[in-house]
């Protein structure tokens, strides 16, 4: 069996065990004749996971756990790994430094070094930790040298030919400066932003609304401003999303949201609420929890200059018929196995250390 055969039947089996965790119901299925062990040690880490991290409540934690195991299939593997010719060579080692802003969000990033066969480092953030571990050593049964390529450190990194890391912006320089002599690929702090015209069908704004709330707004790929039509009316933007409004019932979010509320008050910011969520009027894109910013456009034309302006800050931009690279309303939380953090391909750049 080549080389790519055997990498996607050993992340479709992967893909099975997740498949167990998509939804509350937690069924048991019966593909993997290692399963009962690791089914009853991945629920203990979830139940750990969601004590740690208030954001990491049970709808999220499935929805990112489905979305894996939906992707962790034959087609969509093929699919991404056709792009590129691994060759069988002597492995470099990759260290990974993972955020924790929302659950598994370093995976893909591991995914990339484990395709292209290196020995891989992983520094989880202390937000996102209980998670990965399981899932590499349910790899690691199947194929026992996986035991020597992959490890996890708290401690500081040694040893190791290139490096990708995600952190805040100013973390992201002191890795930029740490990291100077070595092969690398850092990430900081990104938005995703939506372009309302003003035709859009209930249907657009309900999707819009998933780009929003998914997460609770954490993720890069969450739209945190839109920019819309001057005289826009707000009205049909807040009946679609209404179906969002138990959100507020969490308390972290609820929390945030009644800060954010008295901070914008006693500063006398006009803003625009509806018992969950905040509209300000903001020229920057980065929007507190609870909050949406929004800035008014004459002219798309004026928007796309705004958008080339900022595009290093931009993960996503949500539209329909703006821009040949726009995600489609209700999508930036669904992104396929060639969606790149940063549009910079990962894999690419660790076959060529």
């Amino acid at each position: 069996m080549n080389h790519k055969k055997t990498i996607i039947k050993e992340l479709c089996r992967l893909g099975d065990f997740l498949r167990q965790f998509k939804n509350e119901a937690n069924l048991k299925p019966t593909k993997t004749n290692k399963n009962d062990i690791y089914y009853e040690s991945f629920l203990n880490q979830i139940k750990i996971a969601k004590e740690s991290n208030g954001w990491f409540t049970t709808e999220n934690l499935c929805f990112a756990l489905n979305q894996w195991s939906e992707l962790l299939k034959a087609k969509p593997l093929e699919s991404w790994l056709s792009k590129y010719s691994i060759p069988n060579k002597k492995p470099k080692t990759v260290a990974i430094i993972m955020a924790g802003n929302i659950p598994l969000v370093g995976f893909h990033d591991f995914l990339s070094a484990f395709v292209t066969g290196h020995n891989i480092i992983i520094k989880q953030s202390s937000n996102d930790k209980y998670l990965l571990p399981i899932l590499v050593s349910f790899l690691i049964q199947y194929d026992k040298k996986l035991k020597s390529r992959i490890k996890f450190v708290d401690e500081k990194l040694h040893d190791f030919d290139a490096v990708i890391a995600t952190g805040s912006n100013n973390t992201a320089n002191y890795f930029k400066s740490y990291f100077k002599n070595k092969p690398s690929i850092i990430r900081k702090n990104r938005n995703s932003i939506a372009i309302i015209n003003g035709s859009e069908s209930k249907e657009d704004l309900e999707g819009l609304a998933m780009d929003i709330f998914q997460y609770y707004g954490l993720g890069c790929r969450s739209v945190s401003k839109i920019y819309v039509p001057r005289n826009y009316d707000f009205d049909k933007f807040f009946n679609a999303i209404y179906s969002w409004h138990p959100i507020i019932n969490n308390t972290k979010y609820a929390n945030n949201y009644d800060y954010n509320k008295a901070v914008y008050i006693m500063s006398e910011f006009k803003i625009i609420e509806n018992g969950f969520l905040m509209l300000k009027e903001d020229t920057r894109l980065s929007s507190p929890i609870g909050t949406l910013f929004y800035e008014y456009y004459d002219n798309l034309d004026e928007i796309k200059n705004i958008i080339e302006s900022i595009s290093a800050e931009i993960q996503c931009v949500v539209s329909c018929n703006f821009d040949e690279n726009e995600i489609k309303f209700g999508n930036t939380q669904l992104p396929n196995l060639l969606h790149y953090a940063d549009d910079i391909d990962t894999v690419d750049f660790l076959l060529k250390i």
